[in-house]
């Protein structure tokens, strides 16, 4: 069971919640093992279709499989649909999977012999033992770890689907042959997939892309480049306000903002790493006057130097320190995708520095104030991850075990069930993953908590310690949404883009129904934006079908029909988004009801 959070604003769902559960990689081996052996049974049926097609790689992934294929021809729909029903036949057939270790030389020798060069280039990356696994005696095998089904018949063929087709270069290098790669997905039973294809139409259906565009919020300009954002009035009205949100509630739990440059010398990102373990994600220097400006890819390095402009006490710890600083990465354009995956993005990050006996405490900080903020966001179920100590890593032993414990100890007082990546922390310190569950279901990786024994090092941090020596202080980084952009992408897809009237862009609408109407309508748009409310006129001159049919399509969650009875009577009638016609009520009395519903983020 995942975290729950009682009090959550309820993220609306148009659909009917789901009785189907989707298991994952992670909580069905059975399943896992399924998709394994599903690539290699799909991979086999692509060679008795198509010999001359090479085979290269085959995993698992979150919702099935894909292979990877050196074809002369590229695969069509067609093509798609016989090597399914080739599919079928092999698992309709009982095939065992029978794993074979071999010495390198055999291994060597085998694969020349059927001439698949990419298994060769795979083999010279593997240690011993090498294992091959066989499908049965039909002679068809490939280099594998596994882990496998027992035969192929325990997979149901009305359990898999093959999905798309896409292209993929050797090793992800642009350089090298550019390989076909056929996606699919497997699950354990018809039922599962039939759901599974259900959550993929919902999801089309919220794509956050389209959404955007559809509600005016935000587009990429190709003119001035992949991967850069451009804000538009509605949406960034809803940035606004997500951000004076996160400054509110970070306030409220004792940090202080700060601000930074957007480039500084390369020399400062040598300092901290970046430019030798990150370089392939930083864009190109520029030259100020003979030396090498870098726009920065990280905030971190800023807030060290602002730690180090004085010399600090250990009464001064901890400092709580955050930025929504607007970051700036080299993304390949085709791995550019909507809001999710962008070149330039604004991280609300934070650093803490603190004592040693402090970080048990400060981390629980920090959980609680990740809960309350995407309380307020509507999502309520996450799934935690601690990752511990990798086998290449700086610090001491005991600095390690200390912090590991601290962070296994905030998320037993936060009576959080985690699951353990061992050996999956970074380099340089433990860490803490929450994932966020959206409206149907999907989970998303959000909030960041990592420990970090690097920078402290590379930048000479100090503080003056109760025995007046001088010591390092801990560092800790921090992300709740991980970047304003991201969040505001899985938000909109969470909601469908029915923001709820808190975070609406525009709270109510006013339709007059004749011109006449129009100045009353005025009035009482005025009167609520002194209340703090987002309202505005409808000024289309449009028929009053054809003005609510426009407000319902743009997703306002409050429509105010205004005539002559509204204008006498100084009335609203108000129709809303979730429950429908409101009825007539005196418009003053409406606004503050509205104006109550959007600070307690309650929906009218």
């Amino acid at each position: 069971p995942t975290p729950k959070t009682e009090g959550a604003v309820e993220v609306q769902s148009e659909e009917t919640p789901a009785v189907v559960e989707l298991p994952t990689n992670e909580s069905s081996e059975s399943l896992l093992k399924m998709r394994h052996t599903s690539a290699h049974v799909m991979a086999m049926a692509v060679q008795r279709l198509f010999p001359k097609a090479q085979v290269t790689i085959g995993p698992w992934i979150e919702n099935g499989f894909y292979y990877d294929f050196d074809n002369p021809e590229p695969f069509t729909d067609q093509d798609l649909k016989k090597i399914k029903k080739e599919m079928d036949k092999i698992m309709r057939k009982k095939i065992p999977l029978v794993r074979e270790e071999v010495s390198r030389s055999e291994a060597e020798r085998r694969i020349k012999e059927i001439n698949e060069p990419y298994k060769l280039e795979i083999l010279e990356g593997l240690e011993e033992p090498i294992t091959i696994y066989h499908m049965g005696d039909t002679g068809w095998w490939d280099l594998c770890a596994g882990p496998h089904v027992e035969t192929t018949a325990e997979i149901n063929p009305k359990a898999v689907a093959l999905e798309s087709v896409a292209g993929a270069y050797w090793r992800g290098d642009e350089n090298r042959a550019m390989l076909q790669r056929i996606y699919a997905t497997c699950w354990e039973t018809p039922e599962q997939l039939k759901e599974y294809k259900r959550r993929v139409e919902e999801a089309k259906r919220r794509d956050h892309r389209v959404l955007g565009q559809k509600l005016d919020l935000f587009s990429i300009q190709e003119d001035a480049g992949g991967g850069l954002v451009f804000w538009h009035p509605k949406g960034a009205r809803i940035r606004s306000i997500i951000e004076q949100t996160w400054k509110d509630m970070h306030e409220a739990a004792g940090y202080e903002m700060l601000y930074s440059p957007h480039v500084a010398n390369l020399e400062l990102w040598k300092t901290s790493g970046h430019f030798d373990f990150y370089q392939d994600s930083m864009f190109d220097q520029m030259d100020v006057e003979g030396d090498a400006y870098q726009i920065k890819p990280m905030n971190c390095p800023f807030h060290c130097l602002i730690y180090k402009d004085t010399l600090r006490s250990y009464r001064q710890l901890p400092l709580r320190w955050a930025e929504l600083g607007t970051v700036y990465r080299y993304e390949r354009s085709g791995t550019l995708h909507g809001l999710m995956r962008v070149r330039g993005f604004t991280q609300d990050d934070a650093h803490i520095f603190c004592l040693p006996e402090q970080l048990a405490g400060e981390i629980q900080g920090v959980l609680d104030l990740s809960e309350r903020i995407m309380t307020k966001f509507g999502f309520a179920e996450y799934e935690v991850m601690l990752s511990t100590r990798p086998e290449k890593s700086v610090g001491t032993d005991d600095i390690w075990d200390k912090a590991t414990e601290a962070l296994k100890e905030a998320l037993k007082n936060k009576g959080w069930e985690y699951s353990i990546d061992d050996g999956g922390g970074a380099f340089y310190g433990p860490k803490i993953d929450i994932k966020i569950k959206d409206a149907i279901g999907r989970l998303w990786q959000c909030a960041t908590i990592q420990c970090d024994f690097n920078l402290p090092e590379r930048f000479e941090l100090e503080y003056v310690a109760s025995d007046s020596t001088r010591k390092r202080p801990i560092m800790v980084h921090r992300a709740i949404f991980g970047s304003i952009e991201r969040f505001f992408g899985i938000l909109t897809e969470s909601y469908a883009g029915n923001f709820p009237l808190w975070l609406a862009p525009v709270q109510m609408r006013l339709l007059p129904v004749t011109d006449a109407s129009k100045d009353y309508c005025h009035q009482v748009a005025a009167k609520g934006k002194k209340m703090g409310l987002r309202v505005e006129v409808d000024e289309s001159g449009e028929r009053l079908g054809k003005m609510i049919r426009n407000g319902e399509q743009e997703r306002i969650p409050l429509l105010a029909v205004v005539g002559e009875k509204e204008v006498s009577g100084s009335t609203l009638s108000l129709r809303s988004r979730k429950t429908g016609d409101l009825g007539p009520r005196d418009a003053e009395e409406y606004l503050q009801m509205i104006a109550d519903s959007a600070r307690d983020a309650i929906d009218v």
